[in-house]
């Protein structure tokens, strides 16, 4: 999911600096060039840049991850008519808020003669478009650039909690893997061998994480994001083929959920469909920028394609006994065990993919702070702190589906949903926006606000009832024994 100003971003500034970074800029380092209103809409020297297929295999890369494992659950809480007719409706906003992040930056970057602008830079300058907001331009920028901190060092807790999980269902089911992918009639992994709790998997996690966050250039990691990519791949055709062929008729599930899930529901959908922090770089990056509308219609129209697909076989496979990630449910065989750890391989990579966002937007303004002699230390120490901080959210919250749905519904809402047809609405206020786009825009982020208060609300009152039965039942096998 994924969901996503060059590498070299060091030096002065802020806390939240005019450069927006994404990892795309690691892998994908933007071409030289004239700005955008001298090589009207198009690459200079032929070559440089990324070609469409390039654009579009970065943009799916962008927007799926650990979002569409969760989505048979997410069906589950929503319907199993409702659900993919919810994601559908939501695909569709989610393309439109794209096109018009794209659209308004076009159009400012044109006025500011700027050959291209940051999902902040555009917020700032839409927002000095209008006189009474012309002093707190600033702010627009910076909360934007905080919520794409909370979203990214979000995407990095979930990380933890999926590797914890799936890992330590692989090693207590180690003794009983066998090569026959026949399961239960739950269609769940039995777990035989009681292990750690997923807590401490996660803490043993942590030193690998931090190692791999040192890395000084994401591009020393691109042959094992290539790597990752296809394992992921490969991991999702076979979770596809189980699903599809283990669907068990007559199926008599709820085509309509339950009206306090459905709040669930829309954090894990818009979570998934937070990869609007990609669409900027990657139209910034394109050989030919015209082409890019193509690319993210064909891109997203796959993306969502592919969700409402694993999340409609996936709940209909599985039932009501489907988990916070489709693959905790896999079953108890060599196979599927691979499937869980070739996927853990690519999130466990992702990860620092992940957490170069808000790496880059936080640590270089303390770095330049300090003497040239400590740069590297304080660099490494904020890095640590860092990962350690996303770890221990974790596991003060490890229940993936939870983790998921809080995280979409508290920041990806806003990023995805609610600034973009408000950035319309201040960007082309001046120049007759009808009074039709106005109610269209306002709709739009309505809805996203209030999937941020009530999904928030529901996803939190969750957590807190969860963590309560689980101190009951420590308690009372602590009085048992």
């Amino acid at each position: 999911m994924m969901a996503s100003s060059d590498v070299d971003v060091r030096g002065e500034g802020s806390l939240f600096s005019d450069q927006n970074p994404s990892e795309m800029d690691a892998l994908c380092p933007s071409p030289p060039g004239p700005s955008r209103p001298q090589r009207n809409y198009e690459r200079i020297g032929g070559q440089t840049g990324t070609s469409f297929c390039q654009t579009l295999i970065h943009l799916l890369k962008g927007n799926i991850g650990t979002g569409l494992l969760g989505l048979p659950l997410a069906v589950k809480n929503a319907g199993l008519v409702l659900g993919p007719v919810s994601l559908l409706c939501m695909g569709v906003i989610a393309v439109h808020c794209m096109r018009l992040l794209v659209k308004c930056s076009h159009h400012l970057s044109g006025k500011v003669n700027r050959p291209s602008l940051t999902y902040g830079e555009a917020v700032q300058y839409g927002m000095e478009n209008v006189s009474w907001l012309r002093r707190h331009s600033q702010w627009g920028k910076r909360t934007v650039n905080l919520f794409l901190i909370i979203t990214q060092l979000g995407f990095c807790c979930v990380y933890f909690v999926f590797l914890s999980d799936n890992v330590k269902q692989v090693v207590e089911a180690a003794n009983a893997t066998t090569f026959s992918c026949h399961v239960n009639n739950t269609n769940q992994t039995q777990i035989l061998v009681p292990s750690f709790d997923s807590r401490l998997y996660m803490l043993c996690f942590l030193p690998a994480i931090i190692l791999l966050v040192f890395t000084p250039n994401l591009k020393y990691l691109a042959p094992l994001s290539l790597v990752a990519n296809l394992v992921m791949t490969a991991s999702l055709v076979l979770i596809y083929f189980y699903s599809l062929t283990h669907i068990t008729y007559p199926i008599n599930l709820p085509k309509v959920g339950r009206a306090k899930d459905y709040p669930l529901f829309f954090g894990t959908a818009i979570f998934a469909f937070e990869g609007i922090g990609v669409v900027l770089p990657l139209e910034n990056k394109m050989q030919r920028p015209q082409s890019f509308s193509l690319v993210l219609y064909l891109g997203m129209g796959i993306v969502t394609f592919l969700y409402i697909s694993l999340g409609t076989i996936g709940y209909m496979c599985f039932g009501a006994h489907i988990g916070g990630s489709i693959t905790l449910n896999l079953p108890n065989c060599w196979t599927y065990q691979a499937v869980k750890l070739l996927y853990c391989f690519g999130i466990f990579i992702t990860f620092a993919l992940q957490f170069y966002v808000p790496a880059e937007i936080l640590i270089p303004p303390v770095v330049a702070r300090v003497s040239e002699r400590w740069e590297m230390a304080v660099d490494l120490l904020l890095r640590t702190v860092l990962v350690i901080f996303t770890c221990a959210l974790a596991i003060l919250i490890p229940e993936l589906d939870l983790v998921i749905s809080l995280v979409g519904s508290v920041s990806s809402s806003f990023l995805a949903l609610i600034f973009p047809p408000l950035l319309q609405i201040v960007t082309f206020h001046t120049e007759g926006l009808s009074p039709l786009v106005t109610a269209k825009n306002a709709a739009i982020s309505l809805v996203g606000l209030v999937g941020f208060l009530t999904g928030t609300y529901i996803a939190v009152e969750q957590i807190i009832t969860r963590n309560g039965l689980k101190h009951e039942e420590t308690l009372s096998s602590f009085m048992v024994q």
